[in-house]
């Protein structure tokens, strides 16, 4: 397999949403575990005492009959009913705390994540191969692991409580039924201790062991990165239709400025730019309104229409066309070559004022060949000679 294919490199962050997305997270079921029975051992002890006096309390009346009681056979239902709503209730609260904690478990190893497509069907799970080989996955062999080595450390744990505390417990057969009781739940309340502190230690290594493997799994080769970021930024082709697109628009819109200018420059087929300047508000000439083609003969005839001075300059049409934006300054490059028609354009003002004769035809102003998109184009179109010929 080719190395570029190799996937090595971590997962991008649109990957790693894409996969919360589809419901995907770095879970740790030590986390969960160790939640459910820290949260079912505490409840047991807050609310075991309660619970007992109150069922002891409830029996004692259920047990308690008179004349009133075997005449009346609907107090039966009644005392049934009420035991009946203390055992759902203590059943409801205590499946609730269960469920709190193994949804805060789950959201405090990956997050909170809200998608209906784990639960999707997915009928490719369905195929037996495939499933054979997820045995066999980098997953299910730390996971088995895990689990060999937490069943041993538990199994140790146990045997060592158990041999150490079982003359406690033949002791307590000799003490009184209260006070046994007492150290009954006492050596059990530190057996669930030792298992809730073994599972703690277990998860403390599982939950960062988890978001490591979680983010292994989504690792990108770098054909993958390379496909991804020319999805995110889109294709360079379509990209720059949309940006002619969007110039075209912006030049149509700029047509309703052409009155405002001073003269038009064209290139007498192609390309056409109003230009305007004022010397009390304005550093430097400003382009209002440029297109081509359609939009550069509107351009034209507007001007026209104004008696707007159109003249022909195809070079630099073109460069401003290229260079120049929309009510901006012109490029410091272009400033000597549209001075130089500005002088032309005020001249030939005052002459059709009668202020002076008409001046001579204007001629081709100096514009860097490096600002026309024509001669770049040559260049870049021309022959290249052989190397140590003359060129």
């Amino acid at each position: 397999m080719d190395s570029s294919q190799d996937k090595n490199l971590p997962a991008t962050g649109r990957k790693l949403q894409k996969a919360r997305d589809d419901g995907q997270a770095a879970r740790s079921r030590d986390l969960s575990h160790l939640a459910i029975l820290g949260v079912g051992a505490v409840a047991m002890v807050v609310l075991a005492r309660p619970l007992v006096d109150h069922l002891q309390f409830a029996l004692g009346r259920q047990l308690r009959f008179n004349a009133e009681t075997v005449q009346g056979t609907q107090f039966m239902f009644i005392r049934m009913q009420e035991m009946v709503l203390t055992g759902v209730g203590a059943s409801l609260l205590f499946a609730l705390l269960i469920s709190f904690a193994t949804v805060a478990s789950a959201i405090a190893a990956g997050g909170w994540i809200f998608s209906f497509k784990p639960i999707a069907p997915q009928f490719n799970r369905l195929n037996p191969l495939q499933g054979f080989a997820n045995l066999f996955s980098k997953q299910q062999l730390v996971n088995v692991a895990k689990m060999l080595f937490m069943t041993t450390v538990l199994t140790f744990v146990a045997w060592k409580y158990f041999s150490n505390g079982i003359e406690q417990v033949v002791v307590v057969a000799l003490q009184p039924s209260k006070l046994a009781i007492s150290h009954v739940a006492d050596w059990l309340m530190m057996g669930m201790a030792l298992l809730l502190l073994v599972v703690f230690l277990v998860a403390v290594i599982d939950v960062p062991l988890q978001a490591f493997l979680f983010k292994s799994r989504l690792k990108m080769s770098h054909e993958e990165v390379k496909n991804e970021h020319k999805e995110a930024e889109g294709n360079p082709q379509i990209k720059g239709k949309i940006r002619q697109k969007q110039r075209e628009i912006a030049d149509r819109a700029s047509v309703n400025a052409v009155p405002k200018a001073d003269f038009v420059v064209m290139n007498p087929t192609h390309y056409a730019v109003a230009l305007r300047y004022d010397d009390q508000t304005m550093n430097a000439p400003q382009v209002i309104s440029k297109g081509t083609d359609l939009v550069a003969f509107k351009i034209r005839d507007l001007a026209n229409s104004h008696q707007i001075p159109v003249l022909q300059s195809p070079m630099l049409a073109r460069a401003l066309y290229a260079h120049a934006e929309l009510d901006q300054p012109i490029p410091a490059q272009l400033y000597a070559a549209v001075a130089q028609v500005l002088a032309y354009v005020y001249r030939l003002k005052a002459a059709l004022r009668g202020e002076g004769r008409m001046p001579e035809a204007l001629a081709e102003p100096f514009v860097p060949p490096e600002l026309d998109p024509h001669h770049q184009a040559a260049r870049t179109q021309a022959p290249r000679t052989p190397e140590g010929s003359a060129a």
